[in-house]
C-alpha cells in the first residue's frame, strides 16, 4: 500500500493506494481531522443521551421494585453502563462495516490498512487503545497530534489494528446526471468534435456542478463558457445555459460516435474512444453497484452458489474496467466512481467472505488459550513485574508500619484497625449483606476489566504504563497484606482473597503480558518493521486480553457472590484449589493446541514467543 495523489483533484486531501488480487488499484482518499473530531463528538452526544436513558429507566424500575430485587437491577445496570461505555465504538464499527452513527453521518468509515472490511478484533484493538488517546485525562491531545503528525491520518489505535480511516459518502456514488441521462443516447456518427478535449472537460464539470453552484455564480460562468464557444456555433441558442447544455448533447453524441476515432487528432481520438468505453459500460457498473450495496447488507449467504459465481465474474469484469478505464484515460470523475464501485465489490467479495468466523467454542477452548500459551514469557514477566513489588510492599511495611498513614487509604486502615472487632463477631472481611452481594459483584468485574484494558492499552507507551500499572497494584497489593499482618489478620483478609485471587491476579497477569506484546512491537520490532509488528503483535494481544477479561467475569462473580459472603471459609478455600487447577489445565490446553499446530503443519502462521 502507498501514498497517492491524484494531480487533478482541486483538494488538499490525502489518498492511499491498495492493490486488488485482480492488480486493479483502489484508492482511498484518508478522512480527515475535522471530520473524524466532528464523528466522535456526534457520537460521544449519542453516548451520553444513551446514558441519560438507561439511568431514568432503570432508575424507575428500581423504584418500584423491593430491595432484594432492586440490587439486582442495579447490578445490571451497572454492567449495561460498563458496556455502552466501551462497547459502542466497538460493536458498531465491527457490525456496521465500520461506520458509528456520527462516521455515517460525516461520510467516513474505517476500513483495514488492505482495503478489507474491519474486523472484530482489530475493532476491539484500535478501540481499547482509545483509552491512551484520549489522555491526558479527556482532551484527545494524544489522539489528536498522531492523527495530525502521522502521514495515513492514523491515531494509535490504527497503528496497532491496522486500520485507516476514509471517505465514505455512499450518496456520491453515482455518475453525473449528464452521463446517465445520456446512456441510451443513439451512437452515430455526427461530425467531428466543435471542441478540444480540455474544452470539453471544462464544460463536461460545468454542467456537473450546474446544480450545486450558487445562482450568480453559475449565470457568470454560463455565460463566460458561451462567449468563449459561441463563435464556433452557428445559429446557437442566445440563453447561455440553454447553449451549453445543447452543445454539450452535440459534443457526446461526436465522441461516442463509431466514427469519432477517426475525426481530429492527437486527445480527440483518445477520448471518443474513452467516451464510448463509458457509454456502453456504465449500465453494467451502476447495475454491479446496486447488488454489491445489497449484498454487503445481507451477506453472502444471501446468495446462491450460481449467484456467488456470477457476482465474482461481474466483479472481475468492472475490475478489468477500471484497469480499462485508466488506460483510455476517462474522466477523473468516472474514474473516482468506478474505484469506488470496485472497492464496494472488493469489500464484499474478499471482505465478507474472508473473515475467518471462528466457532464460540474453539475460541474459548482452543485459540485463546493457545494465545496464552505462545506469550507465556510475557505473562510470566508481568507476573513479577507485580510479585516482586509487592513482596518489597509487605516488607516495607513489617518494617516501618507508620508509612501506613501516607500509602494506603484511610477507608482500608479503618478496616484493619477494626478488624478484631468483626472477626470476633464471626464476620468475614469485606462481608456484605446478602440483598447487596450483586451489586458488589457488578462493581468488582467493570473495575478489574477496566483494570486490564489499561494494562493492554498502555503497552504502546513502550511498556511504561503497562509497567507503572503492574508494579503499583503490586506494591499497594503486598503493602495492604503487610498492614494487615501488623495487626495479626493477614490470614482473615487471606481468606477473602482466596476464592477469587487465583483468576483476578491470573486474568491482571495475562492483561499485563498483552500490553507487554504491544511493548515489544514498539521497542524490538525485529526484522519486521515497526508499523508491522505493531499490528502482528497488536492481533496476538487482544487475544490475551480476550482470555483475561473472561477469566475476570468468573473472578468478580466468586469475588461479589462468594468472597463477600458469610460463606465457610472450607468452601472458599475449595474455590480457590478448584480455580488454580482451572488455571493450569488452561495452560496445559493451549500447550496441546500450540503442539498440534506445529506438529500438523510446521508453523502455525500466527505469533511465537
Amino acid at each position: 500500500m502507498s501514498e497517492a495523489r491524484d494531480p487533478t483533484a482541486f483538494q488538499l486531501s490525502r489518498r492511499v493506494s491498495v492493490e486488488t488480487p485482480e492488480h486493479v488499484v483502489l484508492e482511498f482518499e484518508l478522512a480527515g481531522l475535522g471530520s473524524r473530531a466532528a464523528a466522535a463528538i456526534y457520537d460521544l452526544l449519542i453516548i451520553i443521551l444513551l446514558l441519560l436513558l438507561i439511568l431514568i429507566v432503570f432508575s424507575g424500575v428500581v423504584a418500584t421494585l423491593g430491595e432484594g430485587t432492586g440490587m439486582w437491577v442495579s447490578a445490571f445496570l451497572i454492567l449495561i453502563l460498563f458496556a455502552v461505555f466501551w462497547g459502542y465504538f466497538m460493536l458498531f464499527e465491527a457490525l456496521a462495516g465500520g461506520r458509528t452513527p456520527g462516521k455515517q453521518r460525516m461520510g467516513i468509515r474505517v476500513v483495514m490498512d488492505t482495503g478489507h472490511p474491519l474486523t472484530f478484533p482489530a475493532a476491539a484493538v484500535r478501540n481499547l487503545l482509545r483509552l491512551v488517546d484520549l489522555q491526558p485525562g479527556m482532551t484527545y491531545l494524544v489522539g489528536l497530534l498522531s492523527v495530525s503528525l502521522q502521514s495515513q491520518n492514523k491515531r494509535l489505535g490504527d497503528l496497532v489494528a491496522g486500520t485507516m480511516v476514509v471517505r465514505d459518502r455512499p450518496e456520491d456514488l453515482v455518475l453525473t446526471a449528464p452521463w446517465a441521462d445520456t446512456a441510451e443516447m443513439e451512437i452515430v456518427d455526427a461530425g467531428p468534435p466543435a471542441l478540444l478535449d480540455d474544452e470539453y472537460r471544462l464544460l463536461d464539470q460545468f454542467i456537473g456542478r450546474l446544480d450545486a453552484l450558487p445562482a450568480e455564480v453559475r449565470a457568470r460562468f454560463a455565460r463566460e463558457l458561451a462567449n468563449r464557444f459561441g463563435k464556433r456555433v452557428p445559429n446557437r441558442d442566445p440563453r447561455p445555459e440553454t447553449f451549453l447544455l445543447d452543445l454539450y448533447a452535440s459534443e457526446l453524441r461526436k465522441r461516442r460516435a463509431k466514427t469519432a476515432a477517426r475525426h481530429g487528432a492527437g486527445g480527440a481520438t483518445a477520448s471518443g474512444t474513452a467516451e464510448r468505453f463509458v457509454a456502453m459500460k456504465q449500465g453494467a457498473w451502476e447495475a454491479f453497484r446496486h447488488r454489491a450495496a445489497a449484498v454487503e447488507q445481507d451477506g453472502l449467504k444471501s446468495l446462491s452458489g450460481r449467484e456467488l459465481t456470477q457476482f465474482a465474474a461481474d466483479y472481475r469484469e468492472v475490475a478489468a474496467d477500471l484497469a480499462r478505464a485508466q488506460t483510455y484515460g476517462v474522466d477523473v470523475r468516472v474514474l473516482e466512481y468506478l474505484r469506488r464501485v470496485v472497492g464496494a465489490g472488493h469489500n464484499v467479495l474478499y471482505g465478507l467472505r474472508g473473515v475467518r468466523r471462528v466457532a464460540a467454542g474453539r475460541l474459548l477452548f482452543a485459540e485463546l488459550p493457545a494465545a496464552v500459551y505462545r506469550a507465556r514469557r510475557y505473562v510470566l514477566v508481568a507476573c513479577l513485574l507485580f510479585l516482586i513489588p509487592g513482596v518489597v510492599g509487605y516488607a516495607l511495611l513489617r518494617e516501618r508500619p507508620e508509612v501506613a498513614q501516607e500509602i494506603i487509604p484511610d477507608m482500608m486502615i479503618a478496616r484493619a484497625e477494626s478488624g478484631d472487632y468483626h472477626r470476633a463477631a464471626g464476620r468475614g472481611y469485606a462481608e456484605t449483606p446478602s440483598p447487596y452481594l450483586p451489586l458488589v459483584a457488578s462493581s468488582l468485574i467493570t473495575n478489574n476489566v477496566q483494570v486490564a484494558f489499561g494494562a493492554f492499552a498502555f503497552g504502546i507507551t513502550a511498556g511504561i504504563g503497562t509497567v507503572l500499572l503492574l508494579v503499583f497494584n503490586g506494591l499497594f497489593f503486598g503493602a495492604v497484606l503487610g498492614m494487615f499482618a501488623n495487626y495479626e489478620l493477614a490470614d482473615w483478609i487471606l481468606t477473602f482473597v482466596a476464592a477469587h485471587g487465583v483468576l483476578e491476579l491470573t486474568a491482571i497477569f495475562i492483561a499485563g503480558g498483552a500490553g507487554l506484546l504491544v511493548a515489544r512491537a514498539v521497542v524490538a520490532p525485529g526484522d519486521l518493521t515497526r508499523r508491522d509488528a505493531l499490528v502482528v503483535h497488536g492481533r496476538a494481544a487482544i487475544r490475551l486480553l480476550g482470555s483475561a477479561v473472561l477469566l475476570l467475569l468468573l473472578a468478580g462473580i466468586i469475588e461479589g457472590f462468594l468472597s463477600a459472603s458469610a460463606a465457610p471459609v472450607s468452601v472458599k478455600i475449595g474455590v480457590s484449589t478448584a480455580s488454580a487447577v482451572l488455571v493450569a489445565l488452561y495452560f496445559e490446553v493451549g500447550r496441546r493446541v500450540v503442539a498440534r499446530a506445529v506438529t500438523g503443519s510446521g508453523a502455525s502462521g500466527q505469533f511465537h514467543s
